[in-house]
């Protein structure tokens, strides 16, 4: 189990940094050195400023991310697993079963579009309560 996680982590855990790296590092400048004017703490910066303007590349980076975490779970249980979906595609494969192998597949797939129809949803409920703070 510990090797199905660490496949899923280090495929997208790479990808998250570097994409909110990069977010936080085009934030808008001046909009930094304004509220460094007015004597804003390090954490105000962060909270009030970096954090709300990342907010839409922080979704985008989950968005990406199903699929990649998804594949390196699967990728694990291609490698360790006696169970799972992983383990349902190599079996069908080796036994020339393709309806096993559909079923993993069609199974993997609407669980990817459930988890992403849920993150869409989220972050419009968030971005609409971010719109109403301003």
């Amino acid at each position: 189990m510990g090797a199905i996680i660490t496949m899923g982590l280090a495929i997208s855990l790479i990808v998250t940094i570097l994409e909110i790296l990069n977010g936080f590092l085009n934030t808008d400048k001046e909009l930094i050195k304004m509220a460094q004017t007015f004597n804003a703490s390090k954490f105000q910066i962060l909270t009030k400023i970096v954090i709300p303007a990342n907010i839409s590349t922080f979704f985008n980076s989950l968005k990406v991310n199903i699929g990649l975490s998804l594949v390196g779970v699967i990728t694990g249980e291609f490698l360790v697993s006696k169970a799972g979906l992983g383990y349902l595609i190599v079996y069908g494969g080796q036994v020339f079963q393709l309806d096993l192998v559909m079923t993993g597949v069609i199974i993997l797939a609407i669980v990817a579009a459930i988890i992403y129809e849920a993150i869409v949803l989220s972050e419009k409920i968030v971005m609409k309560k971010m719109s109403k703070r301003t």
